[in-house]
């Protein structure tokens, strides 16, 4: 009997514990536990701490210009950027980091959310933009087990008279086989062009392989250097030469949709012809992604 007696204290205990934990988190109030990047504790209370919620804002920005946790993960491990206990970043803490409301001012407490005491490290905006991505994400890798993968080149392969290109696919003996068939042969007839469509494996396979080839050759880097010294006047070849030598590492460990993004990002147009492929870059672009990656560069402070 007193056995039990004790239990039932015990469980009311725990019990009011639990309501004012609770009541406190629906005022706001920070009750302990583990504090996120960007924040330090100070009289029982969040405060920010400068230097680590420019890395907090810098992760949200650039996940907004390439939608990959993996190429900022991969961008923070190159340049040194650790976590608070010394381990490298990977896509899970950068996942953890992009979904805690704490960053808006919230108080979270069992999956509701309260305005908090803290002040916010992000404006709301930058936060609805990079949950507009992560919520499409699930959506993307849903439709893969039922339709093919995002369409490497779409709106950029040009036939050899100067014709798009389209995306297509077809499913034989529950084999998928993609495509990209010319627009003017659907439109006009096979006699419009010499090359009515290519298999979409072998001709992005090609495409991707060029362009890694390109972003190493020496004219691409001194062009890019050029175009980059625009946004940065400070920049250096060496520098533009490292960030490009990145790309190639970073490429394998990519999601077919986040490939997708990059090459778009990197390519203006494809031409097909009976020759071969001819690959016209983006500098611009190539030079938008360097002096991002150089932004990243710049908080050194452990993450």
């Amino acid at each position: 009997m007193l056995l039990s007696f004790a239990q039932f204290e015990r469980e009311i205990a725990g019990e009011r514990i639990r309501d004012k934990i609770a009541a406190s988190k629906a005022k706001g109030m920070w009750m302990g536990g583990f504090v996120p990047l960007g924040y330090r504790v100070k009289n029982r209370k969040l405060v920010i701490d400068e230097e680590e919620a420019a890395t907090v804002r810098m992760i949200f920005e650039w996940f907004l210009k390439v939608g990959s946790a993996t190429l900022v993960a991969r961008a923070l491990n190159a340049e040194g950027v650790t976590s608070r206990r010394g381990k490298p970043i990977d896509k899970g803490f950068l996942y953890k980091l992009l979904n805690n409301r704490v960053y808006i001012g919230d108080a979270v407490h069992k999956g509701t959310a309260y305005p908090g005491e803290h002040e916010a490290i992000l404006s709301l905006d930058l936060w609805n933009r990079a949950h507009s991505i992560l919520q499409a994400s699930p959506r993307v890798r849903a439709r893969r087990t039922r339709t093919p993968e995002p369409a490497l080149l779409k709106g950029l392969i040009f036939g050899p008279a100067g014709g798009a290109m389209s995306p297509t696919y077809t499913r034989k003996a529950g084999r998928l086989y993609r495509y990209y068939v010319s627009q003017s042969v659907l439109k006009l007839g096979p006699e419009t062009c010499p090359i009515r469509r290519v298999a979409a494996a072998e001709i992005e396979t090609a495409v991707v392989d060029q362009l890694r080839g390109m972003l190493r050759a020496p004219e691409i880097v001194v062009c890019t250097w050029r175009v980059a010294r625009q946004l940065m006047d400070d920049i250096q070849e060496a520098e533009v030469r490292e960030a490009l030598e990145r790309f190639d590492p970073i490429w394998d460990e990519l999601f077919p949709a986040e490939q997708a993004r990059i090459v778009q990002f990197l390519v203006e147009r494809v031409d097909v012809s009976l020759d071969g492929v001819d690959i016209r870059l983006r500098t611009n672009g190539i030079a938008s992604l360097i002096a991002d990656l150089r932004m990243m560069a710049t908080p050194q402070r452990a993450a």
